[in-house]
């Protein structure tokens, strides 16, 4: 059942910033998880804030630099399918279509998509858990087959559940953050919280900011990024495991990389030991194996969700010779 609130739709981004001020105020994007937060009743709101109306916010634009700038209210559709991202930055349209339904992708936006709740059935239904104030994870002992493996930190086990954030990390975008002290650039590798450090809050946003855009530096020569998912269904499901790739090629040898995985941790998880395995070698089967091995090196599972170790290491496997067969 929703509650009631007052409902605002600002022009500006000052002027949403402002209404921000107010008690129990909330941001309005797409709605699409917002409306579920609502109805749910996740967290109190006297007041919501759409910023649909605010037009810099709308769009994609290549700078002259090279760099793709991505309105945070552009819809996940969009991204999909804009020209400039399937052309230059295949691993983020990959992404962005594979985010549940055609609908949602129709309603959501990258701004949201990032910066979604986690979808933890403990968190979402009527339970008190550490998120929410509470003093217990239920997840430790209760129904935890879709829950992390790396990040826990014996505190809270949910798993980031956006497609965009991994590719968007391992293509080292920034998020330019709009709030009462101005603006600042926060890199997406650091824009999200472990629960060991804060278990109330999924990013370092503070209050009254907003993302205002997305930008991703235009990559190097030889690069080439992907993204694959695993999930229980065809449409609709959150990542069982996936993996986000963006490897720099010389020749078939990859110069350099970046490796994160999606629906292993509270945050997008990049894979440093992955990625050492790959560096400066050919993608060969002995390569490609010691990868996947290592992606998985240090993984603490849960009772019911130790499958996702093997499930992690073939999803690496099958995308990292994917990526040899397209190497020069």
């Amino acid at each position: 059942m929703f509650p009631n609130f007052d409902y605002v739709r600002p022009t500006s981004l000052t002027s949403a910033i402002t209404h921000l001020s107010d008690p129990g105020a909330v941001v309005h994007a797409g709605g699409t998880d917002l409306l579920g937060c609502l109805r749910e009743q996740i967290f109190a709101v006297k007041k919501v804030v759409s910023i649909s109306a605010i037009g810099e916010l709308h769009g994609v634009a290549e700078g002259a630099d090279g760099s793709l700038r991505i309105g945070a209210l552009t819809t996940i559709r969009t991204v999909a399918e804009h020209p400039l991202v399937r052309n230059r930055f295949s691993g983020l349209a990959q992404a962005a279509s594979e985010v549940a339904s055609p609908q949602l992708r129709n309603q959501g936006t990258i701004g949201g998509n990032i910066c979604q709740k986690p979808r933890c059935w403990y968190y979402r239904g009527d339970f008190n858990c550490l998120r929410k104030g509470g003093g217990t994870c239920f997840a430790v002992d209760g129904e935890n087959q879709f829950h992390c493996i790396f990040g826990g930190g014996g505190t809270c086990f949910i798993v980031h559940p956006s497609d965009t954030a991994p590719i968007l990390v391992a293509l080292k975008a920034t998020a330019r953050v709009a709030g009462p002290g101005g603006v600042r650039n926060v890199p997406l590798e650091k824009f999200y919280v472990l629960p060991e450090v804060d278990v109330r809050h999924e990013t370092v946003l503070e209050p009254r900011e907003i993302v205002a855009e997305i930008r991703i530096p235009s990559p190097a020569a030889g690069t080439r990024s992907s993204y694959r998912k695993v999930r229980a269904r065809g449409s609709w499901d959150f990542a069982l495991a996936g993996v986000a790739l963006a490897l720099r090629f010389d020749g078939r040898r990859v110069a350099d990389g970046r490796v994160v995985l999606s629906g292993a941790a509270p945050v997008p998880w990049r894979s440093a030991a992955a990625e050492q395995a790959i560096r400066g070698r050919e993608l060969d089967a002995k390569v490609i194996a010691d990868a996947a091995q290592a992606a998985v090196a240090g993984a603490e599972p849960l009772e019911k969700n130790g499958y996702k170790i093997a499930l992690f290491q073939g999803v690496m496997e099958e995308e990292l010779t994917r990526m040899s067969r397209l190497a020069t």
